[in-house]
């Protein structure tokens, strides 16, 4: 076994540790089914279906359904939460809603756009090896866990709190979030349709405030998330609240905005339009430009 797949294999294990304490944790003051806490069902849930996903998968040696997998995923466990939770109220219906929502908006998106590519170039290095390709399954089983953490919590938990002023604070946010991410996607899928654009960079719309609107819109709707989840959390459920933190930190620092801009270094550094575009956007956040952007 080669260094690489050595990491792989430290990595599944250590994914699968975190997402035990996670459900250990966050299981205290919630709902059970003889004796066996619906939180830690759900997480099991989460990795059972990434787990069982990835046998066709490398046997086909195809990532064309990974996407698609994660979104249903999103949908089955919370679906499991509120099936088997006791007193489902309005808030666990709100946070069920907005996360199945969500997850079939993405989730269809995605799986259009891996299938006009073809392929996700992601993927190419790691389908031949099954340590490397089955952690990235495993990761999207954490990564499912830790970002429904705050509302399953709140889905689960035995503590029932009306709608309050937290709950339409957190849906304006959610609203302001997801109405973010969807514009910015149409517009870059409007962007690459147009054939005078292969080769070149979308710096229009959202994407001329921000070189990743998306991204920010998928924070933000995850905040809102975690505000309306607050008002019913209870001691260990506390820890839930890390849902929001664990996404800013992926797209942040690990998977999404680094991969997307030493990606777009290598096609385009040097250029003039590209570096002034690099130079006066903001990298995250939407805010004016410095400068005009250039075609």
């Amino acid at each position: 076994m080669n260094s690489s797949s050595r990491s792989a294999v430290l990595t599944i294990v250590l994914a699968v540790l975190a997402a035990l304490g996670l459900a250990w944790a966050v299981s205290q003051g919630g709902a059970d089914v003889l004796g066996i806490p619906v939180f830690a069902g759900a997480v099991v849930l989460a990795f059972a279906v990434q787990w069982t996903a990835f046998v066709p998968a490398y046997l086909q040696q195809s990532e064309r359904f990974f996407d698609i997998t994660g979104s249903v995923t999103y949908v089955l466990v919370t679906g499991l939460a509120v099936a088997l939770s006791w007193k489902v109220d309005a808030r666990s219906l709100l946070l069920a809603c907005l996360i199945c929502i969500w997850a079939i908006r993405l989730g269809t998106f995605l799986l259009r756009r891996v299938h006009r590519a073809g392929s996700d170039a992601r993927f190419d290095q790691i389908k031949p090896s099954i340590p490397r390709f089955l952690m990235t399954w495993t990761l999207q089983g954490l990564w499912i866990s830790f970002t429904l953490a705050a509302a399953l919590a709140a889905i689960t938990s035995v503590v029932r709190v009306p709608l309050d002023a937290l709950a339409w604070t957190g849906l304006a946010i959610w609203m302001c979030g997801f109405s973010i991410e969807v514009l910015a996607d149409a517009q870059k899928a409007r962007f690459r349709s147009n054939p005078a654009n292969k080769g070149h960079f979308i710096q229009s719309g959202l994407w001329a405030w921000s070189r990743h609107p998306n991204y920010f819109g998928e924070i933000v709707l995850w905040f809102g998330v975690a505000i309306i989840a607050l008002p019913v959390l209870r001691g260990w459920q506390w820890l839930s609240l890390i849902s929001p933190l664990f996404v800013t930190l992926l797209i942040t620092r690990i998977s999404g905005i680094p991969l997307l801009e030493k990606r777009a270094d290598e096609k385009w550094a040097g250029q003039d339009t590209y570096e002034g575009y690099k130079a006066g956007t903001s990298v995250l956040i939407p805010w004016p430009p410095r400068r005009t952007a250039r075609k």
